[in-house]
């Protein structure tokens, strides 16, 4: 009997995948994006006029509009053209780099004491908006904190999320954003 390797990003991607599809019906359109960002707000009790919550619509409004233009026309994506389109997108920086815009304006909503780091009280609401409940999840706040300074910087942040889209090691910090993977 063989065991199947799965490509380390393809692991990273159906999570992806799995997490933002938010009303699983196999698809991800807009409407799962929107979702996410009304679930930030609500989680982070952010009013919709806020500058941070506008960040964070224009950010997700931009990766979906680069997502489509990757995808060939499509309305919403299947498991396949999302794969494709997210790879795709995170090595194309000719227009919005999602992997360096995204991630800053998710940082700003999960500060909410605004210091510029993000505490582990402040981490468990980010696993709430991604409906994340793995009770190992919260072991990913260590790991991304790779100073041991108790706090999530933003560089850590970034990096972890660079971590995601570029590493193939699913051990990285920044692959464990959903909870623990295996192939």
């Amino acid at each position: 009997m063989t065991t199947a390797i799965t490509d380390p990003m393809t692991v990273k991607l159906d999570q992806l995948f799995g997490a933002t599809d938010t009303d699983n019906d196999g698809y991800v359109d807009w409407s799962d994006y929107q979702r996410l960002v009304d679930r930030y707000l609500s989680t982070y009790k952010i009013d919709r006029n806020d500058r941070r919550a506008q960040a964070l619509l224009i950010s997700y409004q931009m990766q979906w509009a680069e997502l489509l233009r990757h995808a060939d026309g499509a309305e919403r994506l299947s498991k396949e053209q999302f794969h494709f389109a997210n790879r795709a997108a995170s090595m194309d920086t000719s227009r919005f780099n999602m992997v360096e815009g995204i991630p800053h304006a998710i940082f700003d909503i999960m500060d909410v004491d605004g210091d510029n780091t993000i505490s582990k009280h402040e981490f468990k609401k980010y696993l709430d908006v991604w409906n994340i409940t793995d009770p190992s999840a919260m072991d990913t706040f260590a790991q991304l904190d790779t100073d041991g300074d108790g706090a999530i910087s933003r560089q850590e942040f970034i990096r972890a999320f660079r971590e995601f889209f570029y590493s193939q090691d699913l051990n990285a910090a920044g692959s464990l954003f959903f909870g623990r993977l295996s192939r």
